[in-house]
């Protein structure tokens, strides 16, 4: 299948290209968070010479409690995810669970994300392909990466094409993720498309806590390398300044401290397996 590119605004993507990524934080928590760690990562980031684009979700729908944090409201996060990609002037990805909140957020955000749960949710995958803006979809934990044709062809029957497909895990008997890194190469092989390495959703170990999703931030570096060594368009990576007190998804996120160094890192086994 030929690479195919995808614009992101100012640049496009594609397997063969430069590496580039997708950070910031899990859940929306305030404005004043998300502006910390956006600035971060684009001072960390624009030094290495490499794209990115900010993401956040305003609603964690997935939560394996009712007790869990959620976000704030769609709105609310909404416009604080407009004023900080025009201040930073770059480009955002937020995640969707519903069809109706395809237009509102297509509105801000440049990247739709369908989680991986709802990958194959029919009407999702559709609203996100007629909004107009890119669609990510995360392979499910229990989708095999051939299955992805599946839902490619649901948004490409809108008649967008711009799709990012990411890999997230496999499940793995009870509360335990791996990934399989030939998945990378079949998704990019047989559709084309580019494909995303999702660092420190991999990590995860689904309600391991009881109450909560626990994680091994340990692994994220390791396992990040050896993806990007398979020779694919981007890593996805969550981050904060304080993983452990993060109010979703800490145990599995990677602190913000650590990513400049990660991400020079993986662009120099980038450039290596690509002899750019």
């Amino acid at each position: 299948m030929p690479d195919k590119k995808v614009s992101l605004g100012a640049f496009s993507v594609s397997n063969g290209g430069p590496l580039f990524f997708i950070a910031g934080t899990c859940a929306y928590e305030s404005s004043r968070m998300l502006e910390r760690v956006g600035r971060t990562l684009k001072a960390a980031i624009s030094r290495l010479g490499a794209r990115w684009v900010l993401k956040c979700s305003f609603d964690k729908a997935n939560r394996s409690s009712l007790r869990s944090y959620r976000g704030r409201t769609m709105g609310e996060a909404l416009e604080a995810f407009a004023r900080l990609k025009k201040d930073l002037r770059v480009p955002f990805l937020t995640d969707i669970h519903e069809p109706a909140q395809a237009g509102a957020a297509a509105k801000v955000a440049d990247i739709l994300q369908v989680p991986a749960f709802l990958c194959r949710q029919t009407d999702l995958l559709l609203a996100a392909g007629k909004s107009g803006a890119v669609v990510n979809i995360k392979k499910g934990q229990f989708l095999s990466p051939w299955d992805m044709r599946n839902a490619v062809e649901k948004v490409e029957s809108t008649g967008n094409r711009r799709i990012l497909l990411t890999e997230r895990g496999a499940s793995f008997g009870y509360a335990n993720l791996v990934v399989d890194m030939r998945g990378l190469q079949i998704m990019r092989e047989e559709l084309g498309y580019p494909v995303i390495f999702d660092a420190t959703h991999s990590c995860q170990l689904p309600g391991a806590l009881g109450h909560a999703t626990g994680g091994q931030r340990a692994f994220v570096p390791a396992l990040a390398r050896a993806a990007v060594a398979v020779g694919i368009a981007g890593v996805f990576l969550e981050t904060h300044p304080d993983p452990d007190k993060a109010k979703s998804d800490g145990p599995n996120s990677l602190r913000l401290s650590d990513a400049p160094r990660l991400c020079r890192d993986l662009l120099a086994v980038d450039r290596l397996i690509k002899r750019l």
